[in-house]
């Protein structure tokens, strides 16, 4: 357990997810101090900016995407014998690349749409995922670079791989669209056991849940815990533990859902340092349960460790 008082909260980076990163870490900076932290912002542009830690008694997370958030941060905080919250090197890895965690998916029997990576034939795509596809960068966040396509055609998916690679370079998923529900469902180590916290269900007034939608306050109804079956909510916090386990995470995660009108449950990805902001989705579960900010990001903060995977 992290016993230091003097913490460097990590964020912003030099990716697409840049400002919303600066966000959660002016929101988890006042969260600890308020929590009697002695906590100081340090917006890193670099990996190499790392070393500026090293004043530091620990560090708090609030990188999204990119190095920030794919384990090559974390390797360094390691590396340096650094305490940091969230995951480690390698399960960040896996929870970033969205293709190597699918797979960790399908191999455990959790289930999640059928995908591809890009390229492929345009025949093949159709007869295995169907004409309604998700087009995706193979790593990040924020939906930065998603687009959903309705009728797929050839042109249309070339334009939408086009548009995912100018936003990341990491190769291309296509995956089943899953008509449904969109939920989600954080997870944190509490006490030594891995707990989930409520359900929320995720309702854009308009379009879907992209980039813009997630950060422009009023664009988006949450609904916490979610109106949804027991039988539901249940099967999707077990199936975010299990994803948080299953790629080795530690400290806390939130995975991502679509539900169908059969109540099948597929997961869609993992997030080991998810947004911390006034419309992020983490504060809005702790506070369900009756926990503040301040306690959640202490009780994560307390969590921090160098010794991780």
């Amino acid at each position: 357990m992290f016993e230091g008082n003097y913490v460097a909260v990590l964020c912003g980076g030099d990716g697409k997810e840049r400002e919303v990163s600066l966000r959660s870490g002016k929101a988890v900076c006042d969260a600890l101090n308020e929590a009697g932290f002695e906590a100081e912002m340090l917006d890193l542009k670099s990996l190499a900016e790392v070393d500026e830690v090293q004043d530091f008694e620990g560090a708090f997370i609030a990188m999204h995407g990119d190095w920030g958030e794919g384990g090559q941060l974390q390797q360094k905080l390691k590396e340096m014998r650094i305490p940091y919250t969230g995951s480690g090197p390698e399960a960040s890895y896996r929870a970033m690349n969205k293709w190597a965690s699918k797979n960790l998916f399908i191999e455990n029997k959790i289930q999640t749409p059928e995908a591809i990576l890009w390229p492929e034939d345009f025949n093949i795509i159709v007869e295995k995922l169907g004409s309604d596809i998700v087009v995706k960068p193979s790593t990040g966040g924020s939906t930065v670079g998603l687009s959903i396509i309705k009728n797929a055609t050839p042109e249309k998916i070339e334009e939408a791989v086009k548009f995912s690679e100018e936003n990341y370079y990491s190769g291309v998923i296509i995956e089943k669209y899953i008509e449904g529900r969109e939920l989600t469902a954080a997870v944190w180590e509490n006490n030594g056991k891995v707990e989930a916290l409520p359900v929320i269900e995720i309702k854009p007034h308009e379009g879907f849940y992209d980039y813009k939608n997630k950060y422009t306050k009023g664009a988006t109804e949450y609904i916490v815990p979610a109106k949804i079956e027991d039988v539901i909510a249940e099967g999707i916090k077990k199936m975010a533990v299990q994803a948080h386990k299953v790629l080795g995470c530690s400290g806390y995660s939130r995975s991502d859902f679509r539900v169908n009108s059969d109540g099948k449950i597929y997961i869609l990805e993992v997030n080991t340092a998810p947004g911390m902001t006034s419309t992020s989705l983490v504060p809005k579960a702790a506070n369900a349960m009756g926990i503040s900010m301040s306690d959640f990001v202490a009780a994560i903060m307390k969590m921090a460790s160098c010794d991780k995977i």
